[in-house]
């Protein structure tokens, strides 16, 4: 009796961001020579169009130039890391994996030394290239074997989030977080709320809620605006929709479902932690 064939796995689809043609068609080549299978998908020649990209085509690769006009790498990094992913699919698209291509060793050998994404030198090397195309399959092959947080090499969404604030902040130091209150409606009033008293933010189409151990506002600057004002290492992205303050993260604990449910000091609302983000809580 013949046992059931088993699914082929679709090959590894990639992406190359970098505004000089000429680095795009050498990264291509070399790609090519030490990984032929993998499919390049579509070429960016800046940050936006990287986005809109990844957007349309959701490869699980994207090589960004770290400097491009307009939109630099580190910029489109942070906007592909707010794309809306298949919650609901486990075989649907659960974002991709970042490599920088660049010729700034300062900002690149801090990223890969901490593993949290990869680089590739101007003009990319063959040898250089292999490494990073190893440590690529590795974390690939771990998500498609569905291992929680993308499996153990991977880094965790905040870790991510943080490197690249910092980055950006390098890059161009006006750009550093820097709110440190929160004007909100409340009632019929206006309220200054400042960041470090603020438990959580969750947004629904139009607010966003702002809970402190006292108050509930509204305010109407979306999630992924407030990931780039706030401090990466205080508040984690847990979901799509969800910012939570990491001084009041009490436990997090699992449903009957198997979802990651975070409890909060100061609020009874137990809030949900997103496939996508499950590596924060890494052996829960």
């Amino acid at each position: 009796m013949n046992s059931p064939a088993q699914p082929t796995r679709r090959a590894a689809r990639a992406l190359i961001a970098d505004d000089e043609r000429l680095m795009r068609e050498q990264l291509r080549a070399r790609l090519a020579e030490v990984w032929p299978e993998l499919e390049i998908v579509a070429e960016a020649r800046n940050g936006l169009e990287a986005v809109e990209l990844t957007e349309a085509h959701k490869p699980e690769l994207v090589f960004l130039d770290i400097r491009m006009p307009g939109m630099t790498g580190v910029e489109a990094a942070r906007a592909i890391a707010q794309l809306p992913v298949d919650e609901d699919d486990a075989q649907g698209w659960s974002g991709c994996e970042i490599v920088f291509i660049t010729a700034y060793d300062q900002y690149a050998i801090e990223a890969f030394e901490k593993g949290v994404v990869d680089y590739v030198l101007k003009p990319a090397e063959r040898e250089r290239l292999l490494v990073t195309v190893e440590r690529i399959r590795k974390r690939l092959a771990q998500r498609a074997g569905g291992a929680p947080g993308g499996g153990d090499d991977a880094p965790s969404p905040a870790a991510l989030q943080q490197l690249l604030q910092k980055l950006a902040a390098r890059m161009d130091p006006a750009r550093a977080p820097q709110l440190r209150w929160i004007q909100a409606t409340v009632g019929q009033n206006i309220q200054m709320i400042p960041v470090d008293e603020v438990l959580f933010f969750i947004s629904d189409e139009k607010y966003t809620r702002v809970q402190t151990a006292t108050l509930e506002a509204l305010i109407r600057k979306p999630i992924k605006e407030l990931v780039e004002e706030l401090d990466a290492e205080l508040f984690w992205q847990i979901h799509r929709s969800t910012l939570v303050n990491t001084k009041f993260i009490a436990g997090v604990s699992r449903d009957l479902r198997g979802r990651q449910l975070v409890a909060v000091r100061g609020h009874p609302e137990k809030l949900e932690v997103s496939r996508s983000f499950t590596g924060l809580f890494k052996g829960m």
